[in-house]
């Protein structure tokens, strides 16, 4: 063994041995830096630069480096486009396109007087040289998601800037290029026009129709995440061929799959996983590969255009960030996160630099190659790289950390939301999936924990405790793999509606979920035990569920709200419920009601940006009538009369059984408490109806 050390040569070729290197890195880094308050991504790109072949030359950067590094870039930015809340984007997309226009325009404009003026380049490359700045790479946006604050507004101003930023410069690059080679004429317009419009209309309109079909018919986990890799190169192929970076490709199929992909399912669990603890740590020891501090001292030249750099693409961010934040009125936390969101430069920077190094216009006297990019620019380009990710990382750390803080001490809701205690009636394996696919749906972003019951009759034998067992531990293993504890109950009882209402005793549960089986749906039997049985736990939400085919494919849920159904004491938590359905699904909520009920949500939903739609109905009939005229991938959401109130409605019993015989699409029937108010500030709301806007105030913090 100490003969086989001996002989090691630098750099290091056995892949076993390289592989285990970079893990420990991976492995050591954040452990180290975590106790001195230093993002462990920077420690990372300084671990590439020393083990990098212009350290001590330990590692090559060879293709399995480029490789697994190109695959964390393209997984940074699918990550952004799959984390993005499409209602907030949308409601905001003005907000973003006004950023992108500071932040692409500023750098530029520094840049290319510095170019121009300063370094004395022509205008073409002074123009690719400023175009340089203009771009940005979302380098710490793992780390801000991982704080729980990826829908705060300037996260999602910038996020959304990114995109039409990097676009632009991308843009530039290729038309400078062209340029420089004499191509540009309009047959080069005209096809990168064509390849665009081909480019995005493939990726945001058939791939949702792919995956859809996908993840309705293919149940097997691993095969799922390995369709979303595919569908992560294969966009990024698509971009490329388009004449566009592949990184814009990755974050439009993040665009493509973000509805697809709840935020709360274990797909999106292990999508992140995976991402955050390989593929993205070793894109950032490969970016500090190509480091080489010696550069910066054989010339002063190398110098004198990196401080150039630096101050033009650091400089020019942060006016625009100075900017965004005084155009939006946004906190000075949230203008320093913008500011520490986009001032890191690395991917496309790096992208446009070599592009533009490896194309000679011309030959000195002597030979030598005149570039468009000279090395004095490749080198700055390093630097700037190294500098830009360090104050990207701590400004972005800093003001994500008060930001967290404050969202903390802002969400407080009239229910705290640890006392939010979720059950899921198991009886059944077929339905477990789906069971605890909806417990993740509707419960808060902090609770972390759900129940799931199994009821064995006292006169059962032992294959009955071991399927008990088998459902149990299916349950538990779907909810870990969101990262959520389920704790599962088995209760010996020889009646079950009985068994599960002294749990919800026990417990202190504030939602019970009942699934409904296979093709049977509601049968009498259930039907009896529904109304003389769960429905007399008045302290608990009940919500029975149907479903057919996964959560992640419903493209509109129709939800239906009977006349004065605000003036029940559950309304706005059964309200929340659905509200978390449409947040975490994607799904757009098309909303049936009265005038005085609808007024009521509008204002709730302006302060909880859900993709909503708000239609009057006059009758309970028309209501009906809605729910029968479903389309395929549609879905239904029936919040149920007050359970006091049904000898005034009594055509809210029929709904099982009409539910039962006309429909074939997933449904759920939400029946809200009705004994009592759970707190003053729900009671206040009932017999003020102005004080549904503090709630909507509350609602809006909790998503934020």
């Amino acid at each position: 063994m100490f003969l086989s050390i001996q002989h090691i040569t630098l750099p290091i070729d056995d892949p076993l041995l390289k592989f285990l290197i970079e893990l420990i890195i991976i492995l050591c880094i954040p452990l180290l830096l975590n106790k001195i308050k230093v993002p462990h991504l920077l420690g990372l790109i300084i671990a590439g630069a020393v083990i990098g072949p212009n350290g001590f030359n330990v590692l090559s950067r060879d293709s399995s480096v480029v490789v697994t590094g190109t695959t964390g870039l393209l997984y940074i930015m699918f990550l952004a486009g799959l984390e993005i809340d499409m209602g907030d984007f949308k409601k905001n997309k003005w907000k973003s396109i006004t950023f992108s226009i500071y932040t692409f325009a500023a750098p530029f404009i520094m840049g290319f007087v510095g170019g121009y003026y300063i370094l004395h380049f022509s205008i073409l490359t002074s123009i690719l040289f400023a175009s340089l700045f203009s771009s940005h790479t979302l380098i710490v946006y793992p780390m801000v998601s991982g704080m729980g604050i990826a829908k705060n507004l300037s996260v999602n101003i910038t996020v959304g800037g990114t995109m039409i930023t990097d676009v632009l410069s991308l843009l530039v690059l290729a038309v400078v290029v062209g340029m420089s080679q004499g191509e540009v004429g309009a047959a080069f317009w005209i096809k990168l026009s064509v390849s665009m419009v081909l480019f995005t209309s493939i990726v945001l309109l058939l791939f949702p129709i792919i995956a859809r079909w996908f993840f309705k018919n293919v149940e097997d986990k691993i095969s799922q995440y390995i369709f979303v890799i595919v569908m992560i190169y294969l966009a990024a192929l698509l971009a490329e061929l388009a004449g566009i970076e592949a990184i814009i490709g990755a974050f439009f199929a993040g665009l493509a799959l973000n509805r697809l992909i709840p935020h709360t399912s274990s797909l999106m669990n292990r999508v992140e996983f995976v991402g955050n603890a390989i593929f993205i740590p070793f894109f950032l020891i490969s970016v500090g590969m190509l480091i080489d501090f010696k550069a910066f001292f054989k010339s002063w030249e190398t110098l004198g255009v990196a401080s150039i750099m630096l101050v033009a693409s650091i400089g020019g961010k942060y006016i625009a960030a100075m900017l965004t934040k005084k155009t939006f009125r946004l906190t000075n936390d949230e203008g320093q996160l913008i500011f520490g969101l986009s001032a890191a430069s690395a991917a496309a920077t790096l992208a446009s630099v070599m592009v533009g190094y490896n194309i000679i216009i011309s030959e000195t006297e002597t030979g030598e190659p005149i570039r468009l990019l000279n090395e004095h620019v490749l080198n700055g380009s390093i630097l700037l790289i190294l500098i830009s990710c360090t104050i990207s990382s701590f400004v972005s750390m800093a003001s994500a950390q008060r930001i967290a803080e404050a969202d903390k001490d802002d969400t407080v809701s009239g229910k705290n939301e640890d006392d939010e205690k979720i059950l899921l009636a198991v009886n059944h394996e077929a339905t477990v999936e789906k069971m605890v696919n909806l417990g993740l749906m509707v419960k808060t972003n902090a609770n972390k924990n759900l129940f799931a019951i199994n009821i064995i009759n006292d006169e059962a034998n032992e294959s009955s405790e071991k399927n008990a067992e088998k459902i149990l531990g299916a349950a538990s293993q779907m909810a870990a793999g969101a990262d959520v504890k389920l704790k599962a109950i088995t209760r010996h009882d020889n009646d079950v509606v009985n068994g599960i209402s002294n749990v919800i005793k026990e417990q202190g549960i504030t939602d019970l979920i009942i699934g409904l089986e296979g093709q049977k749906g509601f049968s009498p039997s259930f039907i009896y035990n529904l109304y003389n049985g769960y429905l007399h736990n008045k302290n608990i939400n009940v919500l029975v569920y149907h479903g057919v085919q996964p959560l992640s494919t419903i493209k509109r849920y129709v939800v239906l709200i009977p006349s004065n159904a605000e003036k029940d004491a559950g309304f706005f938590h059964s309200m929340l419920r659905i509200w978390n359905i449409g947040r975490n699904s994607g799904a757009k909520m098309s909303f049936f009601g009265n005038d005085k009920t609808l007024e009521i949500l509008i204002r709730i939903a302006k302060n909880a940006n859900l993709e909503a739609e708000f239609n009057t109905i006059s009758s309970w009939s028309e209501a009906v009538q809605k729910a029968y005229s479903l389309k395929e991938d549609e879905g239904l959401i029936v919040m149920m009369a007050d359970r006091g109130m049904y000898s005034y409605f009594p055509q809210m019993r029929e709904v099982p059984e009409l539910l039962n015989k006309e429909l074939n699409n997933n449904y759920l029937l939400i029946y809200p408490f009705s004994k009592t108010y759970k707190n003053a500030s729900e009671k206040r709301a009932v017999s003020n109806l102005d004080d549904f806007a503090e709630i909507g105030k509350i609602i809006g913090r909790i998503f934020k």
